[in-house]
């Protein structure tokens, strides 16, 4: 059967691959050959080699704090943020808000949760219970092909919070270390196959890692920085890496930058795999196995929360003030002059994000 009657069907994916992400839903429920067509994850690669896929970049933002009067008339501020996924299409430069958690979550995202991007599909991990802040071991899935959420199936073991957490970007999504609902640091780690919503645990790491941070680089899981339960706060220098091709960690890693009782630095791979970390202000690179330092983050950027490479670009947003505030900055640097472009970006702290090209 023809897509579309009276072309050929390579004029008429064509055509179909240069629709917009946000019409995905609707032509999957045209026909079933439409549908087919959009599903195949053969489709989403023609549509990055076409230069016709879209980048979006995700972020779990607070919603603007709500002002109201008291019963004197003194102006009052909800102290409690509602969070929310803002989402930014690169092109355009238009924000749109993806519809709230199913089940009825309207007090927003969990807090602290975790965001990664598996080809088409946005991964909310973990974080903990807006109310009670009790530590949830929940899953959410969000489809882009269908606009639409579905729950996964929940973390296994331990509820976890405070995990450092990447994505492979094509398949599963790894979590490790954080800690237990009794604050106990842990050594455990898990993988997630989002197209079978099937958990398997991986070999613990070598040390506990409370707090730490993780990225997925030349197919390794790095975990980096974090302390142990008797360390409460004195963050370490080490790190150790996953090789999902044997299933093994590493042996320990220390990293020369990393400084007892400071947070880890927020790492983020490049395609052509490299692997940047921003850092007191500074923008690092690694190279020869040593880092490096390249440039500078604009001073206008207090608390880093979220990093991203993107093709020649480095995208980096963070606290517009000192300390925990509602002013959110993002800049976009691009690599090859070392040139800031301010992001324009909505009102409200951010505490993660993601990219996701489809």
């Amino acid at each position: 059967m023809e897509l579309i009657p009276n072309l050929p069907d390579d004029v008429a994916r064509e055509c179909l691959l240069r629709t917009s992400y946000k019409q995905f839903p609707t032509i999957a429920s045209v026909c079933r050959g439409w549908n087919r067509e959009v599903s195949l994850s053969d489709f989403l690669q023609q549509r990055k080699a076409s230069r016709h896929s879209q980048e979006l970049l995700i972020l779990s933002q607070a919603e603007a704090r709500r002002h109201d009067k008291d019963s004197a008339g003194s102006l009052r501020i909800h102290a409690s943020p509602v969070y929310r996924i803002a989402v930014l299409e690169s092109g355009s430069g238009l924000w749109t808000e993806l519809p709230p958690l199913p089940g009825g979550q309207s007090n927003g995202l969990p807090l602290f949760c975790s965001l990664v991007s598996v080809g088409p599909d946005l991964i909310v991990l973990g974080g903990l219970d807006p109310v009670t802040w009790q530590a949830s071991d929940s899953v959410f899935v969000f489809s882009f092909l269908t606009s639409k959420w579905r729950v996964g199936t929940t973390m296994p073991g331990v509820r976890r919070s405070f995990f450092g957490c990447a994505s492979d970007s094509d398949r599963t999504v790894l979590v490790a270390g954080g800690h237990d609902e009794e604050k106990s640091a842990l050594t455990s780690a898990i993988v997630y196959d989002v197209a079978e919503d099937k958990w398997t645990f991986l070999p613990d790491m070598a040390r506990e890692r409370d707090e730490c941070k993780a990225t997925f680089h030349a197919g390794r899981f790095h975990v980096i920085g974090g302390y142990a339960t008797e360390e409460q706060g004195q963050f370490g220098k080490t790190s150790e890496s996953f090789d999902v091709s044997t299933w093994q960690w590493g042996p320990l890693t220390e990293d020369g930058f990393l400084d007892d009782a400071v947070s880890p630095p927020i790492c983020a791979a490049g395609e052509n795999g490299d692997l940047y970390a921003c850092w007191r202000g500074d923008v690092m690179v690694f190279t020869n196995d040593t880092w490096k330092k390249v440039g500078q983050i604009p001073s206008d950027v207090h608390n880093v929360t979220y990093v991203a490479v993107r093709p020649g670009k480095l995208v980096v947003i963070g606290s517009g003030k000192a300390g925990y505030g509602e002013a959110t900055v993002g800049y976009i640097c691009d690599l090859s002059s070392s040139r800031w472009v301010q992001l324009e970006i909505h009102v409200g702290h951010v505490q993660a994000g993601c990219f996701l090209q489809v």
